[in-house]
């Protein structure tokens, strides 16, 4: 039985926008091959360039589901000489490796104290192994020594289900997240939540004065519409937007309604710029197509690390974010087999905020 308190802090708390300061990112050691059938023994060097490519900005804090996995994260970072000091391993058992949406997320209180908000975790509404990924974000608390809150509905108290993919903030009070994920009936979260009951939640545990609503998201996401797959904010003013021009595409129809809508929601009026970033071409598994996006980038302390796909648009795209990002080094990672377990960087990771002034 939980005893972590199902309201706010008092006086209020702010989701912190992803480019401002971390104290660390939290990722989970590749263990589980049905996310990558056929395809697992290359993602944890993935990961391990991952972990190399952080460690000089912010430290790394890496779950491993057991001993076994433990070492083999160990070795792997030993060969690839990423310095000790760098990230610290811990044995919490997990079904899966997708933090950005099994593990807590921070908040900051009116003091700028650190609060983790750990939602309800079930799985997508979609898979059955998703029993220990729930306790992860307790997990975390333990840790980190952070006072941990389980958000409830304003309806029935239950509960929050939510993942840390579905939205996006500014920092400044506004929030992006999609119809599809939150208000459709097809993996649905929190049955009879309607589009209000969402934005109080969005009000009182993460500071949310506007929520911006998109419609779908991108083919080939087993989430069903999470956001991060499709629109970023990289700026309190500016959202980056994945948009597909070719009407022939799967994607297209999707982008331009998302563009019709942040328009409205500013950017015809100069209060909201919007960039567009291409898709790669399309990139299929066993006749599956995959939801590889570039939207999909993850922003740390001092660099913005982007997938990848071998694609001519790698080079656009990197070229793009990188100038919505000119204090940080962009480094892209390839993602062809990554996204083979429908997820790329932002999905896999999860950043601590840094509290304090």
């Amino acid at each position: 039985m939980s005893t972590a308190p199902a309201t706010p802090p008092a006086g209020g708390v702010r989701m912190p926008a992803e480019w401002e300061p971390h104290e660390a990112t939290w990722i989970a050691w590749p263990h589980h091959e049905p996310d990558w059938p056929g395809k697992l023994p290359p993602i944890p060097w993935v990961y391990t360039e991952i972990v190399r490519a952080l460690a000089p900005h912010e430290r790394v804090e890496i779950l491993c589901h057991s001993a076994e996995v433990e070492g083999d994260a160990l070795a792997k970072l030993t060969a690839h000489q990423v310095p000790p000091g760098s990230y610290r391993l811990h044995l919490v058992p997990s079904d899966r490796v997708w933090l950005r949406d099994s593990g807590a997320a921070t908040v900051l209180d009116a003091a700028r104290r650190a609060h983790l908000v750990n939602w309800r975790f079930n799985g997508w509404a979609k898979y059955d192994n998703w029993r220990r990924d729930a306790q992860v974000g307790a997990a975390m608390a333990r840790i980190t020594g952070l006072p941990r809150h389980e958000p409830a509905r304003p309806d029935n108290a239950d509960r929050v289900v939510l993942e840390g993919g579905a939205i996006d903030v500014n920092g400044a009070g506004l929030l992006l997240t999609t119809e599809e994920c939150l208000l459709s009936r097809v993996q649905e979260r929190n049955p009879g939540l309607d589009r209000e009951g969402y934005e109080r939640v969005f009000r009182d545990w993460l500071g949310i004065r506007q929520v911006i609503w998109l419609g779908d998201g991108c083919v080939g996401d087993d989430t069903h519409g999470h956001v991060d797959d499709i629109a970023r904010f990289v700026a309190p003013d500016v959202v980056v937007l994945a948009y597909e021009p070719d009407p022939a595409d799967a994607n297209h129809r999707s982008s331009v309604d998302n563009l019709a809508r942040l328009e409205l929601a500013g950017g015809r009026h100069g209060s909201l710029r919007v960039v567009k970033l291409p898709y790669p071409r399309a990139v299929a598994m066993d006749g599956q197509r995959l939801p590889a996006s570039y939207a999909n980038f993850y922003v740390a302390n001092g660099t913005v690390l982007v997938p990848t796909f071998n694609d001519p648009n790698d080079r656009v795209a990197l070229n793009a974010i990188a100038g919505c990002f000119p204090g940080r080094q962009v480094v892209g990672i390839h993602a062809v087999d990554l996204v083979w377990g429908l997820g790329t960087l932002h999905c896999l990771t999860q950043q601590q905020a840094r509290g304090g002034a």
